[in-house]
């Protein structure tokens, strides 16, 4: 693995591990305005972005690159409503699409194949992601803060259950 192959994907590993903590303090946030349902969804998220920084650790090591952990930026804590937190979700799934993006550019300009067939996986997911986020951003926007409507959005959304995508190995290991 070349040198600036290695070095975008340790950056995408800290992307990675700020997202799983940005949904982690969301996750507080919500529990400390008793949406439980939002905060099962955001605690959901912040797994499911810790097994996305656990797919490019496991890579790294598999092509025998050098895994560096970086320091992880503070969250914010606070948002001044459900509605800015999921357009704080939308934001930021936007921001870690282009970052994927650029990742994909770095592996074509290198002509690193493995990487760019392996980068393959997340582009779909952040579709997914994006997709999801706007969803549930444009059902807030529906429901106006009225309290009915948030209450039956927190219900469904906290329906959710984790599945780790396939090849992951965090959470196997018999803990």
């Amino acid at each position: 693995m070349n040198e600036r192959i290695r070095e975008a994907l340790n950056d995408q590993i800290n992307a990675e591990l700020y997202s799983s903590y940005l949904y982690l303090s969301m996750c507080a946030y919500f529990k400390r305005i008793n949406l439980e349902g939002f905060a099962r969804w955001l605690e959901i998220q912040a797994l499911e972005e810790m097994t996305h920084a656990m797919k490019f650790f496991n890579f790294i090591h598999e092509r025998g690159g050098k895994v560096e952990l970086k320091t992880i930026q503070g969250p914010p804590t606070q948002w001044d409503s459900p509605d800015d937190a999921f357009e704080h979700v939308y934001r930021h799934e936007v921001k870690v699409t282009s970052l994927i993006y650029n990742l994909v550019d770095v592996g074509m300009e290198e002509k690193d194949h493995a990487t760019t067939n392996f980068l393959q996986w997340f582009i779909t997911e952040q579709v997914e992601e994006e997709t999801t986020a706007d969803g549930i951003v444009q059902k807030l926007k529906l429901i106006k803060g009225e309290g009915g409507g948030l209450f039956m959005l927190d219900q469904e959304l906290g329906q959710r259950m984790f599945t780790p995508p396939p090849g992951t190995t965090i959470l196997q290991s018999g803990m």
